[in-house]
Order: structure tokens, then C-alpha cells, then sequence
């Protein structure tokens, strides 16, 4: 059984486009949100993957992903998934002993920034680069299944503010 250790985290500043690859453009949508848990197809480049993850808010979920054909993925996200689809770039950081993720979302959650960091144990310590803001780990709206429901546009003014913010970027 897998096993993703993530914790989340609004971005502060622009200071991790210094040390970023080129970033990867990403389309994913989702087949099932519910209780248990949520089914995701995504699309990044030449490569998709179906992912099915439990529904539990924290650092700890069970996730199990697997390689699809790029046309079935293309095709299920066309006319299977819960709309609005989520897109983003994702931009890969390295830090200390770490690599972070960064998505920058586009369409109905543009604004929204945030940074991830999968760790071998919940209790891992990790160095926190200066551009990191609040942690949003345990704020079930910034996962990805959240925001197809309740995109990032439909938040209130407050919020946006807040996460816009935050990340600044």
C-alpha cells in the first residue's frame, strides 16, 4: 500500500523563479471526489497518469497512481471530468536536502500559488526556504479536488487577498 507524506504551503515572495527548472504545464481533471476520496486524471507533457487518492485532510493520505495512453487521458478529460479542469504550471525548486513543488494555476484558480514538499515521515524536518508562506496543509480548500469544486475565483474577496497575498506572485 502507498502512501503520499505532502504538506502545503502559500507562497511569500518570487524568489524561488531564481533557482526553478522551466516548469511543466499540467491539465488534470477528476472523475470521483467524495468522502474516501478522489479519482484524477492529469495530463503534464508527453505523459498521463491516473491517481487515486484518500480523502483525508493532513500530510498522510494513501495515493496510487498509474501511467495511462496520453489519448485516453485527453479524451477523459475532455468529456468525463467535473469541469472547471485544473491548470497549472508546476516549477520544480531544490532546497537543502529537498525538492519543492511549485504550482502556479491558471483558468478559474489564477492567482493561486502554492508550494509542496513530499517528505519521508510527517514529522521530517526540512530547512524552509525564505520565499515559503503559511502552511495550508490542513486547509482542505487549496487540494487540488477542492478547487474544481470551489475554484480559487469564486473565493471571497478576504481569501483571495489573503492567498494572493501570501504568494504575491
Amino acid at each position: 500500500m502507498s502512501y503520499e507524506i505532502e504538506r502545503k504551503f502559500l507562497v511569500a515572495s518570487e524568489g524561488w523563479r531564481e533557482q526553478c527548472d522551466a516548469g511543466e504545464v499540467m491539465r488534470q481533471g477528476y472523475l470521483a471526489g467524495s468522502a474516501q476520496g478522489s479519482v484524477r486524471v492529469r495530463l503534464s507533457g508527453t505523459q498521463a497518469r491516473l491517481n487515486l487518492k484518500g480523502a483525508t485532510v493532513g500530510p498522510t493520505r494513501r495515493e496510487f497512481e498509474y501511467p495511462i495512453p496520453v489519448a485516453d487521458a485527453e479524451i477523459i478529460l475532455d468529456e468525463l471530468c467535473h469541469g472547471p479542469l485544473i491548470e497549472k504550471t508546476r516549477f520544480r525548486v531544490r532546497h537543502g536536502e529537498h525538492l519543492w513543488e511549485i504550482d502556479v494555476f491558471a483558468g478559474d484558480n489564477a492567482g493561486l500559488v502554492v508550494a509542496e514538499i513530499e517528505l519521508d515521515a510527517a514529522d521530517e524536518a526540512f530547512e524552509s526556504p525564505t520565499w515559503l508562506g503559511a502552511e495550508v496543509t490542513e486547509d482542505a480548500r487549496y487540494y487540488n479536488v477542492a478547487l474544481v469544486k470551489h475554484p480559487f475565483c469564486q473565493w471571497g474577496e478576504a481569501d483571495r487577498q489573503r492567498a494572493g497575498a501570501a504568494s504575491n506572485v
